[in-house]
This record gives structure tokens, sequence and C-alpha cells, in this order.
């Protein structure tokens, strides 16, 4: 799929489509990363079993899966909520060094979730499925230097700046 960047370090794709998961002659991971924002505007970031830092809700797409497909089925696996598709907002293909993969980069199909207001009181009883050991709710504009260091670098380099600077969506 071809690819391009721009000034904000932001990769553009010709059009998003099913991909790979891992392409390892260009050290590349590909995922689906999910942003869902409680009504303070607070981001949701997911700790695997496997790993130390917090990263988004999703993962690596099944053969024949689309970003989105791959984006609702990790979010229901990973969390237990089942995220209406058309709620589904894309915000870019973004990458930065991968967290739990040294020397590839990840890149994520970025997808942010507007839960419905049903959905808004699920959110605080959310609990850890599958591989998630833990949930941490982090303020996006990162006002503690500790939640730093504890986000994958795709967090703190694209995911969060971005949603600093967009409201939180309502649908």
């Amino acid at each position: 799929m071809p690819t391009q960047k721009n000034p904000q370090n932001r990769v553009e794709a010709a059009q998003p489509a099913e991909h790979r998961a891992i392409d390892s002659v260009h050290r590349v991971v590909n995922v689906c990363a999910v942003a869902i924002r409680d009504e303070r505007g607070y981001v949701l970031t997911v700790r695997k079993k496997s790993s130390d830092g917090f990263m988004m809700p999703g993962g690596k797409p099944e053969p024949g899966e689309t970003p989105l497909q791959t984006a609702c089925r990790e979010v229901n696996e990973e969390i237990g909520l089942t995220p209406d598709p058309s709620r589904m907002h894309h915000r870019g293909l973004l990458e930065a060094a991968a967290l739990n993969e040294a020397g590839f980069t990840v890149r994520a199909e970025t997808f942010e979730y507007a839960p419905t207001d049903e959905q808004y009181e699920q959110l605080a009883t959310l609990v850890p499925q599958a591989e998630i050991a833990e949930l941490r709710w982090v303020d996006p504009a990162m006002a503690r230097p500790s939640d730093i260091a504890a986000q994958a670098p795709l967090n703190t380099e694209q995911i969060f700046p971005l949603l600093a600077a967009t409201p939180v969506p309502r649908g």
C-alpha cells in the first residue's frame, strides 16, 4: 500500500485496506488502534500481560479483515465494549517506534470511538479481558510526566497530541 509522510509524521494511505500484520522486510507491525475518551476527555489505554507499557485498545488484523472490522473486534475482545462501527471516526494511519517489538515501527490505522450515552456509563465499569492486564485512563494533554514514561511512543508522539487538539466526538 503506498504511503506518504506529511510534516506531522503521519503516514497517509492511498486507501484504508486490508494489510498483513507483520512486515519483517520493512520491520513494520501493522495494527489498528482505537482511542476511546470518557466524558472528561480522558483516553483509555491498556497494558498487555506481556508488556510494561500502555497502548490503545486494538491489535493486529486477522486474514481478510478490514481495519474497521479489526478495530471493532479488538475493542470487544480486550475490554468487553461492543462498538457500533458507524461511531468509529478514522483519524489516520499513524506510525512510531513499536513498544513491544524492538527495532520495528508500528503503523496503526487509528480510529476514535464515540461511545453512546449508555456506553459512557459502561466505561466506568470496564475490566481487562483477554490478554489485557490493566486499564488506565489518561489525560491526552499529559499533565503528569509519569504517564508519559508508561505510554507507547505511538500514544505520546501521535495519538495524544491529535486528541488533545480535537473535541471529543459525540456520534
